[in-house]
């Protein structure tokens, strides 16, 4: 199967950041010939604090992020934090994205489903690959036209995640696809004081072995500037490096 790449920023932070990531992302499309979907939040409901910044909302920011497609031709990806924005934001991304914390709440994975669009669901913290059959399950009866399963680390310890890398291969029994999520399983959750804390150096390596487990895709959260991103910065791969990734996985 050929691999897919999804990848931009955490959190829509402004219209300039949006084109200057989607800019890069089309740029490497048109080289490789690959399928790139363009990833950003309107909402992040589940930051650390409650004072974290969040996004621009639904409205607005599925408003910017049908611009990107109107002038990209970039397919879009997107999370849903609550089954009344799966409507509304299936009718402007091709990816209903589930947050990994909300992998098991029904109306979610059904009202998703129900949109005919393509659901990507990541695999908790807490749950073996083994479980996500059931979310899976839950998709397909409710009408999902295909649904693809995202691996970003377990709980391991106090603030740090650790990945099994064979969920790639057992999730791959229930899902149409089976994405690496090499950024969110170099988190360290809630480390930061107050924020998440991150080891993006080794993002390129995770992404190595997930290939060397037969990974069908691969999701990369990307910023010009990590460091002064407004939301998950420490395991953001500079947008500089992103080519130099994808081309060691091509």
């Amino acid at each position: 199967m050929t691999p897919i790449f999804i990848t931009g920023p955490c959190v829509i932070e402004s219209a300039e950041l949006l084109d200057t990531v989607a800019a890069e992302v089309a740029r490497l499309k048109n080289k490789t010939g690959l399928t790139f979907y363009f990833k950003a939040s309107f909402d992040k409901a589940n930051r650390t604090s409650i004072h974290s910044f969040r996004g621009p909302g639904l409205e607005k920011g599925l408003q910017m992020l049908a611009d990107v497609k109107a002038k990209y031709g970039l397919p879009l990806l997107t999370d849903i934090h609550e089954s009344w924005q799966a409507r509304a934001a299936g009718e402007v991304v091709d990816v209903l994205q589930i947050p990994a914390f909300l992998c098991r709440q029904t109306d979610l994975l059904v009202e998703a489903a129900r949109t005919g669009k393509t659901v990507n669901i990541k695999k908790a913290q807490f749950l073996s690959g083994d479980d996500m059959r059931y979310p899976v399950e839950k998709c397909r009866e409710a009408g999902a036209s295909e649904v693809w399963l995202t691996e970003r680390g377990s709980s391991f310890g106090y603030n740090n995640l650790v990945v099994d890398f064979r969920n790639l291969p057992i999730m791959s029994q229930y899902a149409d696809r089976v994405i690496m999520d090499c950024t969110h399983s170099v988190q360290r959750p809630g480390g930061a004081g107050g924020k998440t804390g991150g080891d993006r150096q080794f993002v390129p390596m995770m992404a190595l072995a997930a290939k060397a487990f037969g990974a069908q895709g691969y999701f990369f959260e990307t910023h010009p500037n990590p460091d002064h991103a407004l939301s998950d910065g420490p395991n953001m791969l500079f947008l500089s490096d992103l080519e130099k990734v994808v081309d060691s996985l091509i």
